[in-house]
């Protein structure tokens, strides 16, 4: 094969040629009314002032704001919050991947009851089954544990062991479970096949091949929308307040009630709420991240090393910058 010319190799008319960035003036109008609607907003919650009884005040109160910000009944509320959070999203995800591995189960009657108690949760409000379990005295006035149809062992008084705390727990962790038995069982359904059948060649059991084999893998699927389960509860404990269960919603509540600053103390709860929900985001991040390894050639980078890339993209190492593609 012939060697390519000089004349082929370095065409003047190729060297001639300018490139013209692609101009994106739609770009620019977005950006600008970023900054304008960002101004905006700073400028309401920050400097705008408001005329109440005959008197000049900033119109959000910062500083109502931060007096009860700390305040020992928030901060007991905030807890009270914390462990609901934890407890019914606990009973959520054990509950769920048991309900999950019941609905893939061969029989009917066991994949007919993962249905049936999906079908029922997810179809009635979690409101009503927080009522529900805080009115549960009304039909059972105590729980018997024993035989069906004969003598019973076991008697719990109803009132005693279902408090405004408990049933706050089964509304929402029974609640969760339903939820979170579709998002196991679509990630179980996502791995393929083969591999299941190649476990089950080694002689492992059905249960031992989900635990080992097929859950592993499908934890790439079921960890977002699991932290976004998680983030909703957050919020969704504030539902508990109508059982008189005193999380922060109600402790701010409790305050405004009596001092009539109602929307400075919501200001207070709206910060709390979105505080814990980005300490939830970050801590999804690294999960969902930790789970990727081995999925993707190269993970992609935490905020931190964006932030360095950004910053200071000549100290940056090059395994750093590349990110996952898609």
């Amino acid at each position: 094969m012939a060697a390519p010319s000089e004349e082929s190799e370095f065409d003047p008319a190729i060297d001639s040629i300018k490139a013209v960035p692609v101009r994106h003036p739609l770009r620019w109008v977005m950006s600008v009314v970023v900054v304008v609607l960002v101004a905006m907003l700073v400028n309401t919650l920050v400097f705008s002032h408001i005329t109440r009884d005959g008197q000049v005040e900033p119109r959000y109160q910062w500083g109502i704001i931060g007096h009860y910000f700390a305040s020992p009944s928030v901060l007991r509320g905030l807890v009270v919050t914390i462990e609901l959070t934890v407890i019914a999203m606990a009973i959520g995800i054990v509950l769920g991947i048991v309900l999950a591995v019941m609905r893939l189960s061969a029989s009917p009657l066991v994949s007919g009851f993962s249905f049936l108690y999906v079908w029922f949760f997810r179809g009635t409000p979690v409101l009503v089954q927080l009522l529900f379990w805080y009115e549960i005295s009304y039909n059972y006035h105590r729980f018997s544990l024993g035989v069906p149809f004969g003598p019973s062992f076991v008697h719990v008084d109803a009132n005693t062991f279902v408090t405004a705390f408990v049933a706050a727990i089964f509304g929402l962790g029974l609640n969760e479970a339903a939820y979170m038995a579709e998002i196991v069982r679509a990630g179980l359904q996502s791995v393929d096949h083969g591999q299941t059948e190649a476990a089950q060649s080694l002689g492992m059991s059905r249960l031992m091949t989900i635990r080992r084999i097929v859950l592993p893998q499908a934890m790439r699927l079921i960890v977002p929308p699991m932290g976004n389960e998680t983030i909703s509860m957050l919020k969704t404990t504030s539902l508990a307040s109508v059982v008189t269960v005193t999380e922060l919603l109600l402790a701010v509540e409790n305050i405004y009630d009596r001092t009539y600053q109602t929307v400075p103390l919501l200001m207070v709860a709206s910060i709390w709420y979105l505080i814990l929900t980005s300490v939830l985001t970050v801590g999804q991040y690294y999960v969902e991240r930790r789970f990727a390894r081995g999925a993707a050639r190269s993970l992609p980078p935490t905020p931190w090393q964006r932030v360095r890339r950004n910053l200071f993209p000549a100290h940056v190492a090059p395994a750093q910058v590349v990110a996952r593609d898609g």
